[in-house]
């Protein structure tokens, strides 16, 4: 039987569990939630970052033909969309909390592994089980983090567990430039170090909590009240133990759904913008972030000194996601989702152009600085497209709709190249983000409200 909540002052009609939730200031708890999840994102960050260092490093150690480093860039998506799609499925029949815990022991285990190869067919095999985990664990993460942010608060604190990606991946860089290019078993101890989020797996399982509005819909309501009752003590809010201040207005239990209900009349149009946004976000930042090290390789730079050159651009994503963070609840989701989108697309027309050390590097500043503010934007809307019953599936069909375009821009790259150099590729690059640019405004914009009114919305429509 599920606890009773509490029963506001003035005979008002008792609060649910999410609204009481959407009411709190931004706690400790919410703190350590965000940055448990975020740690877990960033070592995310760090694995997928790292293959374009050990990509580059193998082109020279192993003699990899441009099939081979296509293959290696993008295998790793192709478990990333299986991953993504099946982890939401069961982030929404399990819980967020131990699909979470589970996709950080997979990619974890899966990269250390990785350290021990001896050729490319075992390591295209490790690493298609790595995207597996790494696909399911981003939208999962995410979705956790959204239901329990205050309302007023939510976009501004996923996009700040996004800007531990810049974290990652900039200890994806660190490692490319210290360990990587240190040796020519560098990318091997770079892999070993990958296998830390296997042991994090364990604090995540044991640290952080479940979902409020998951346990609600599974009839563990005693659950769901200590987890709110955990938070609301943690922000000083008196819960009223006597029986008349516990009288119980409990959130209507969601339906069982699955990927066809993401199609239905009221939001189909939703789930149509939100793939195309992850795809065409998907193919421009991966397409131009795996192979940068490398295409300046292939110009003539030296390894390390490649290296270097990324991590500049790489520091680069820190201010850009903290600029779309306070403008994500100023401004709103899509316009700053457009925006951000926009400055990407001519970031990557200006890298296609440059030719001197410092135009690549201020060029590629202003494309990281743009594109990873725009994945801040995405990942806070994510979540608020759908009602607590599709959430989880939603977010990872779309990420997994979206791994599609990470498996292609890889292999695209060796094309645009051949067709008129990396000119080509970043304006094949910028035009893909002016298209997300446009989808992006078939979205909900929910800055402010609660994850329920989405449903409502849905079912007005």
């Amino acid at each position: 039987m599920s606890s009773p909540q509490p029963r506001p002052a003035d005979g008002a009609e008792p609060l649910t569990r999410g609204q009481r939730l959407d009411r709190l200031p931004f706690t400790r708890q919410h703190g350590r939630l965000l940055g448990g999840s975020g740690v877990g994102w960033a070592l995310d960050a760090m694995d997928v970052g790292l293959i374009s260092f050990v990509i580059a490093a193998l082109t020279v150690q192993w003699q990899l033909g441009d099939l081979e480093r296509s293959l290696l860039g993008s295998v790793g998506f192709a478990g990333m969309a299986v991953g993504a799609t099946l982890g939401g499925l069961l982030a929404d029949r399990v819980g967020r909390r131990q699909v979470f815990a589970l996709t950080l022991l997979v990619y974890g285990a899966a990269t250390g592994a990785s350290a021990l190869v001896g050729g490319l067919a075992a390591l295209l095999a490790l690493r298609f089980v790595v995207g597996l985990g790494l696909g399911a664990e981003l939208p999962v993460a995410s979705t956790l983090v959204s239901e329990y942010a205050p309302a007023r608060l939510r976009g501004r604190v996923v996009v700040a567990l996004e800007a531990f990606w810049a974290v990652g991946w900039t200890a994806a860089a660190l490692i490319g430039f210290f360990v990587v290019g240190a040796s020519d078993d560098g990318w091997r101890w770079a892999f070993a170090l990958g296998a830390v989020p296997a042991l994090y797996a364990v604090v995540v399982r044991r640290g952080l909590p479940e979902s409020v509005r998951f346990l609600e819909g599974r009839g563990r309501g005693d659950e769901a009240e200590a987890a709110v009752r955990r938070f609301e003590r943690s922000a000083g809010v008196e819960t009223p133990s006597t029986p008349d201040a516990r009288r119980t207005r409990e959130a209507p239990a969601p339906p069982r759904a699955g990927y066809r209900d993401l199609w239905a009349p009221g939001l189909r149009g939703r789930t149509a913008a939100l793939w195309a946004v992850w795809f065409c976000v998907n193919f421009s930042y991966y397409g131009a972030f795996i192979w940068l090290p490398s295409l300046l390789v292939d110009a003539g730079y030296p390894l390390v000194r490649s290296f270097e050159y990324t991590l500049l651009i790489t520091l680069a994503q820190l201010p850009g996601y903290a600029v779309a963070a306070v403008l994500v609840e100023r401004w709103g989701r899509r316009p700053v989702l457009a925006t951000f989108l926009v400055g990407s697309a001519v970031g990557a027309l200006l890298l296609g152009q440059a030719g001197s050390p410092t135009t690549i590097v201020l060029a590629g500043m202003l494309l990281s600085f743009f594109n990873l503010g725009a994945w801040g934007a995405l990942y806070a809307v994510t979540p608020e497209v759908y009602g607590t019953a599709l959430r989880g599936t939603g977010a990872g069909a779309a990420a997994g709709f979206g791994r599609l375009a990470s498996i292609l821009a890889p292999l695209s790259v060796v094309p645009l190249t051949a067709l008129g150099g990396t000119v080509a590729v970043f304006t094949a690059f910028g035009l893909v983000f002016v298209v997300a640019a446009a989808a992006c405004w078939g979205l909900p914009e929910l800055r402010g409200r609660s994850l329920e009114e989405s449903v409502r919305e849905r079912v007005d429509a």
